[in-house]
């Protein structure tokens, strides 16, 4: 409800500083608002002709008037069912009704398919993915992202699929883009290949990312001493 709230044009939501109180406060308006944003999310998911579940995480300062109009948004929108979860008071129990709507979804006649061949060009996989689920009018490929995508294509590594590295703050690469942005032209930065996991991973807009694990991850020689309370393996 408090990303809905936001999506609907609440205030930012800066680390370090309290949250503002409308994101404590019923406010129906901002919650239907920004059920935009949830309901081009469910028309994303339905491309994939699959029935989809809206899970709705209930929390201590949601009202059951916000997680109605979410629920009943949700439904609107093309959901199979939409359910308010609240394992996070309840642990397991909580999410109960969660898992029957799932049981029951997962028997549904359902036609499964791709978003894009894999046999399309680089170019065409990233605006399909852009124009599609992020609602982008289309992409701006530099000269020297082209240029790599050109020496990936010789390379053979044109037929892996396209996982995005974008914001997760919105459907878009801007950040500030809130609720379901349409029209706006998404800029690719870079694009490198991930050969290991099979895929290539464009950046959009100002992201960073991070290293991926090695075949021995640190946190494997990280562990606590339950009588003594010291961690060690850490460096």
């Amino acid at each position: 409800v408090r990303a809905l709230k936001m999506h609907g044009g609440g205030p930012a939501v800066v680390s370090g500083k309290p949250v503002d109180p409308v994101y404590r406060e019923e406010n129906l308006q901002l919650v239907e608002a920004g059920c935009s944003n949830l309901c081009k999310q469910i028309q994303n998911a339905s491309q994939f002709g699959v029935p989809v579940v809206v899970c709705i995480n209930r929390f201590s300062t949601d009202t059951d008037a916000e997680l109605e109009v979410t629920r009943s948004e949700a439904i609107k929108a093309g959901a199979f069912a939409a359910v308010v979860s609240n394992h996070w008071a309840e642990g397991s129990k909580g999410g109960a009704d969660l898992a029957e709507a799932v049981m029951e979804a997962v028997q549904q006649p359902r036609n499964f398919k791709f978003l894009y061949p894999l046999d399309m060009s680089i170019t065409d996989k990233i605006k399909t993915i852009a124009t599609k689920i992020y609602g982008a009018a289309d992409i701006e490929v530099s000269p020297e992202v082209q240029t790599i995508i050109d020496g990936l294509t010789r390379d053979g590594m044109d037929k892996l699929p396209i996982c995005m590295a974008k914001t997760h703050l919105s459907l878009s690469h801007d950040p500030s883009l809130k609720g379901a942005p349409t029209g706006f032209v998404v800029p690719i930065r870079d694009i490198r290949p991930s050969v290991g996991a099979g895929f290539l991973f464009p950046l959009l807009g100002p992201i960073r990312t991070r290293p991926g694990l090695p075949t021995r991850p640190a946190f494997i020689d990280i562990d606590l001493d339950s009588e003594t309370g010291e961690i060690y393996g850490l460096f």
